[in-house]
């Protein structure tokens, strides 16, 4: 048994924002908490994903749009040193002294080592000293440790210590000559990202046909001309099958299934991710650490005997997106303070939650993608009786008074026996901001006749709203 001080209503491993957000949401409840991270205090978003490449895109989409309105010249190519200064800022210098800070301040105990799991409502950390601190849950536990890059089974890909996610974001010097492996999420947007601060010799291996495989094939067909427009080489149809490096730190080559050589100076890796479940103490509990753990909607592992266990954010699978992580935190710190008070579950009003149907997603890519609930072939594979529209953005008067030459297009999925939206895609630059609307229309699912009314502004590129519904015959 541990002592009484490290005794905690609530023991929260991983010290992300989707852990920090199940605890302080859990401590707002009335209960206590104990949050354990091994590295900096609010995770792989806020130093080395989300917020540091949002950093780094954004000086090359104000390039774009400047380039697209007459009367305006950039003059010169962008300062790449003043770029990551500002992204070194964005990310507290990789200082996470405030957020520890504001961590103990919901009031949480956030006690710094590895964590991991050593029974029924017990873990403990790992502390950098070398020591262990044990740690006892009255009520539960909450896994948060997010996932891991995934690497291909590439002869020689290990060994020349490729960039992921990590590398690309916290970049130092930026390579002439960049390799991507993969036409994902990561490898789209820090490919645009370092081809704009001065990787002139961009290569993209895609094993596909398109990028951005779970979009809509007109948002992926865009972004691959806006790539080639710019000087990106991407080569669809290729998969690396060698990879050497004979000096560390110096010239990478890959060689393709097809024979075709690539030689760069860097080489990164975006081919997605897998839960972090390895060496977090699963197998003492009779789980396993070969993928996902499986949750309800409460975020309640299934597998596990009394119902103590929840795992939130990507550690289950459901949704590899921060914000939906931070959502499912929510749901399940609301659901532990409520079971801790004896709340029966069939009060809980447990429910399909968001992440399920209406998850919205943004690439930040030029153009931006910007995407929520299902595509049209994900909701004809779900059995809907779909109609889909679609509708040329650069035809609305407020896009053509944002840029000369705009060019998007948006889409949406129609369940035609309710009439209401189960999916929404805008791409074009700047539709980021269209997003939300969508979001709200797909998850309350709003009937079509009732979402007429929502009438736009004029002139502004909201005005698509206008046009689909126009498109569908209303």
């Amino acid at each position: 048994m541990a002592d009484e001080g490290d005794v905690f209503d609530v023991i929260v491993i991983g010290g992300g924002p989707v852990g920090i957000t199940a605890a302080a949401r859990a401590v707002r409840g009335g209960l206590t908490a104990a949050l354990v991270e091994e590295r900096l205090a609010g995770g792989e978003c806020q130093y080395y994903a989300c917020i540091p490449s949002k950093a780094l895109l954004r000086p090359m989409e104000l390039a774009a749009e400047v380039g697209r309105m007459p009367g305006l010249e950039l003059r010169g190519p962008i300062d790449a040193d003043a770029v990551l200064t500002r992204r070194d800022k964005s990310v507290f210098h990789f200082d996470d002294g405030s957020m520890v800070s504001a961590i103990e301040g919901f009031p949480t105990t956030f006690v710094r080592g590895r964590g991991r799991l050593t029974g029924p409502l017990r873990a403990e950390a790992e502390m950098p000293d070398g020591g262990t601190r044990a740690l006892q849950a009255r009520h539960a536990v909450v896994i948060a440790t997010g996932s891991d890059p995934a690497f291909p089974d590439v002869p020689g890909l290990r060994e020349a210590r490729p960039w992921t996610n990590r590398e690309a974001t916290a970049v130092e010097q930026v390579p002439k000559r960049l390799v991507t492996i993969g036409g994902g999420p990561v490898g789209c947007e820090m490919s645009q990202a370092l081809h704009s601060l001065g990787s002139r010799e961009t290569t993209m291996l895609v094993h596909g046909d398109r990028l951005l495989p779970r979009a809509e094939p007109f948002a992926s067909n865009l972004l691959a001309e806006s790539f080639q427009e710019s000087g990106i080489d991407v080569r669809f149809g290729h998969r690396p099958a060698h990879v050497e490096r004979p000096v560390p730190g110096g010239q990478v080559t890959v060689q393709a299934h097809n024979g075709a050589l690539i030689e760069a100076d860097e080489i990164l890796v975006g081919c997605g991710r897998w839960p972090a479940v390895h060496d977090i103490g699963l197998e003492t509990i009779g789980l396993k650490a070969n993928g996902p753990i499986e949750v309800d909607d409460s975020m309640r592992a299934t597998a596990v005997p009394d119902g103590w266990l929840y795992a939130v954010g990507d550690v289950n699978g459901r949704n590899l997106l921060t914000h939906m992580g931070k959502y499912q935190a929510r749901v399940c710190g609301d659901v532990i303070v409520a079971r801790a008070a004896g709340r029966p579950d069939d009060e809980l009003a447990l429910r399909d939650t968001a992440d399920g149907r209406g998850a919205p997603q943004v690439i930040f890519t030029d153009p931006q993608i910007c995407m929520v609930g299902r595509t049209e072939s994900r909701a004809r594979a779900d059995g809907f009786n779909v109609r889909a529209v679609e509708y040329d953005m650069g035809a609305v008067a407020g896009a053509q008074l944002m840029a000369d030459g705009y060019t998007g297009r948006a889409k949406a999925v129609v369940d035609q026996d309710r009439r209401v939206l189960l999916g929404v895609t805008f791409a074009g630059p700047a539709v980021v901001d269209l997003l939300h609307g969508a979001t709200i229309a797909v998850n309350a699912e709003v009937p079509l006749d009732l979402l007429w009314h929502a009438v736009p502004s004029f002139p502004t590129v909201s005005e698509i709203w206008l046009r689909l519904l126009e498109a569908y015959g209303l």
